[in-house]
């Protein structure tokens, strides 16, 4: 594996690596947020398809105690856990996505009707500011909707790919 792929991280104790407010078994424990942070940071440098290897490396007297821990597969569970959570967020949004289009849809169809309604009024640019803003507003209405179908699901998306990729990744655990 290219030397480019691997992500090297240096800490003093290894509790520095998980959340310690966290009561879970060590092998389920979260990340601590720093330490996900500058993972995901590095790993979303390198392409997708390329594959990582995170080094960890502890001091030499707690080298012992950190293999014995199961650092890799607390790392690889906490991993799959946030691409599990992913994937429910990018449900919840395209759900919320159908219930703001069928909203958006609602109210723009009112607008159209109103704003026909409003061709009744006389003077003339009255008429035409009631027609137009109405229009304008049904518009802006489906704003929310078309920004949750077309923009708001890709970065969710990525991350969860990003998410399973540091879930298999090779990790190692080291003398500092």
């Amino acid at each position: 594996m290219p030397d480019s792929n691997i992500i090297d991280i240096r800490i003093s104790d290894i509790r520095q690596l998980f959340n310690s407010l966290d009561p879970s078994p060590f092998h389920e424990r979260d990340l601590d947020r720093e330490a996900e942070e500058f993972i995901v940071g590095w790993a979303d440098e390198y392409p997708l398809q390329s594959p990582l290897e995170l080094v960890i490396r502890v001091p030499h007297e707690q080298l012992d105690q950190a293999r014995q821990s199961n650092i890799p597969q607390a790392v690889h569970n906490y991993f799959s856990y946030r691409a599990v959570a992913s994937a429910r967020r990018i449900r919840f949004q395209l759900r919320e996505g159908r219930f703001a289009l069928a909203m958006g849809l609602a109210f723009l169809a009112v607008c159209i009707l109103l704003r026909q309604l409003a061709g009744s009024i006389t003077p003339a640019p009255l008429q035409q500011v009631f027609q137009e803003g109405l229009l304008i507003l049904g518009w802006v209405a489906m704003w929310r909707p078309l920004q949750l179908f077309l923009y708001d699901w890709w970065p969710v998306r990525h991350h969860g790919r990003l998410y399973r990729k540091l879930a298999t990744m090779k990790v190692s655990v080291l003398a500092a």
